[in-house]
């Protein structure tokens, strides 16, 4: 029921065959050219440690992947026709962008540097600007995340808000962005207070955010305390406000990490790190009512730990998990009316430790970023079934970590 493929990580570890002929051939054959698109696909990457003597923050029970050889972003150009990949190389030299986010319409790129505050790049946000003709990224500038290892960006519907979270702080800060893409320094920073419910939790750990489609409300996967908080986002004021009650309480432990919102931003859904369970909730006026917890598969209660990102289709019919402990990404049926999930299959990433998944704008490709294995993997979504077909292309990264795409401009 939960695998069409043998449940093997260790196909990390084979060697990808390339785009054959044969493949192409089909591909034309079946694809209208009106409708090619190429894509820049942008990966950030683990650089090196967070700072001199201290390990990677990892799941519980992960081993630290080799030492990293990465220097920044890195690019491809992606077919989407012929799904030929073509390397661009580093694009950005940057320390630790471990996720990236594009700006609507592409033009901006911003990282998050995770660094901790005694290291010799201090943390914060970076932004590039992106030439839609080759692909290549240039330095805009630099802004404090107001904590340490900040870990996602994001910005706001209409792009002049990034918001960004820290997760060995266990804050969140929002920085203004300016029309010519740069960020200002944080105008407001709201840090989590209270103590573990978990005998193993250490404090505070900001993991995940979000905004609505309209800006209105704003939603933080607080990992370290198993909370979801909830807030008012006055655009015009520049105001955060958090909802009364603020946040509501997962069970302790369940370590929410990462958020994503169905297309009607009626439900919430937060994959959670440390049990492996996807929460889903009702959303009303920033008010959260859980409505399903539900596993992600066979091997959940035996490889704890390591629920890493979550996606979901732009029709929300599917959402889809990344599971470093098993090397699989788990696909849910979305019944739309309810927001309820039902776990169809587990599908092999095809490479060790899948720490990001991102699907790209077309709705059709889902990419895996692989970090112990150092690759980066891509599959054909079937809008059918949810399942994921993988290509026979494989990109090549010390430490991948989130990905992003950006329409490749005339």
């Amino acid at each position: 029921m939960y695998s069409r493929f043998p449940m093997n990580s260790g196909l990390g570890n084979l060697p990808m065959k390339p785009v054959m002929l044969t493949g192409i051939l089909a591909a034309l054959a079946f694809s209208n050219p009106a409708d090619a698109t190429q894509y820049f696909v942008y990966a950030g990457s683990y650089t090196a440690e967070p700072s001199s003597g201290r390990p990677p923050v990892l799941p519980p029970g992960r081993a630290a992947p080799p030492p990293s050889t990465s220097k920044g972003i890195y690019g491809w150009r992606f077919d989407t026709m012929t799904r030929a990949v073509s390397p661009l190389g580093l694009v950005a030299e940057t320390a630790n962008p471990a996720q990236i986010f594009a700006s609507p319409g592409g033009k901006f790129l911003y990282a998050v540097n995770w660094q901790e505050n005694g290291a010799a790049v201090p943390p914060g946000v970076s932004a590039f600007a992106i030439d839609r003709k080759t692909g290549a990224l240039t330095f805009l500038n630099k802004a404090a995340s107001a904590g340490e290892l900040p870990n996602e960006v994001v910005l706001n519907p209409t792009a002049d808000v990034a918001a960004t979270v820290n997760y060995k702080s266990g804050n969140m800060a929002l920085l203004p962005v300016r029309p010519d893409g740069t960020l200002g320094e944080p105008f407001a920073v709201s840090q989590s207070e209270g103590r573990p419910i978990s005998p193993r939790g250490d404090g505070p750990h900001a993991h995940g955010v979000i905004f609505t489609q309209d800006g209105r409300w704003l939603f933080e996967a607080e990992l370290g305390l198993d909370r979801v908080y909830s807030f008012r986002f006055d655009r015009g004021r520049k105001a955060l406000t958090p909802l009364d009650p603020a946040y509501i309480t997962l069970p302790a432990g369940s370590g929410p990490r990462r958020m994503q919102l169905s297309p009607d931003q009626r439900f919430l859904y937060v994959n959670r790190q440390n049990d492996n369970k996807v929460s889903v909730f009702a959303i009303d006026l920033g008010r959260l009512t859980l409505v399903q917890e539900i596993d992600s598969g066979p091997d959940a209660t035996a490889q704890r730990g390591g629920s890493a990102e979550i996606q979901i289709d732009h029709d929300g019919r599917f959402l889809f998990v990344s599971l470093r402990g098993s090397s699989t990404i788990a696909v849910y049926a979305v019944e739309r009316s309810s927001g309820k999930l039902t776990l169809l299959e587990n599908v092999p990433a095809r490479g060790i430790s899948p720490r990001n998944i991102t699907i790209s704008p077309d709705n059709d490709f889902l990419f895996a970023a692989n970090q112990t294995s150092n690759t980066i993997t891509a599959f054909t979504i079937d809008h059918r079934t949810g399942h994921l077909d993988p290509l026979d292309v494989q990109m090549t990264v010390s430490q991948p970590g989130g990905i992003s795409f950006v329409t490749v401009g005339d």
